[in-house]
């Protein structure tokens, strides 16, 4: 069995950094699904938010095999975050606006392209560091790319309802209840 060549101390910056993404991510994801959970599209972001929870959670295995500690701080960070950006001007004072959608597939495809960079990354180590499981790192990087390819799909259809001046009877299917 070959020794880790990794740094141990860049490994943890990089997966707890990695891990205030994920956690960002998974409370977006949560609250999206949430808000769209009526929508034409509410099922798929349901479902993805699942993948998103489960994807962390291998994640925070990885690094417990890794026996990488967590930083508390970096979660915080990722959460505290994720809240600060709910913030952010919409156009409206009390509803969700459409172009709020378009936004936050436009971040969760952010944090999947992030996700599968993660994965990537760790998948071209397999070689120098023997306690990476190259099957299940190529599993999470399909999903991440499956994850992608839906996100992109459910932007397209978002943005081309929120845009397109003559489709404003199905801009409530955007914004949601």
């Amino acid at each position: 069995m070959s020794e880790p060549r990794t740094s141990p101390r860049m490994l943890g910056i990089y997966l707890n950094d990695h891990l205030a993404g994920a956690t960002a991510g998974m409370e977006l994801a949560r609250r999206a699904a949430r808000e769209h959970r009526r929508s034409p599209f509410g099922g798929e972001l349901e479902d993805l938010a699942v993948q998103i929870m489960e994807d962390r959670a291998a994640l925070l295995s990885l690094m417990a095999d890794l026996e990488v500690p967590v930083r508390r701080y970096k979660l915080y960070g990722g959460w505290l975050g994720e809240k600060a950006a709910r913030l952010k001007p919409n156009g409206r004072l009390r509803r969700r606006a459409g172009l709020s959608s378009v936004v936050e597939l436009e971040s969760l495809r952010i944090g999947v392209e992030g996700k599968a960079m993660l994965w990537h990354s760790l998948l071209a180590a397999t070689g120098e560091d023997t306690r990476l499981d190259p099957d299940r790192l190529t599993e999470l990087l399909t999903r991440a790319r499956r994850q992608r390819e839906l996100l992109e799909s459910l932007h397209d259809g978002a943005a081309a309802t929120m845009f397109t001046p003559d489709r404003a009877e199905s801009r409530e299917a955007v914004v949601g209840p």
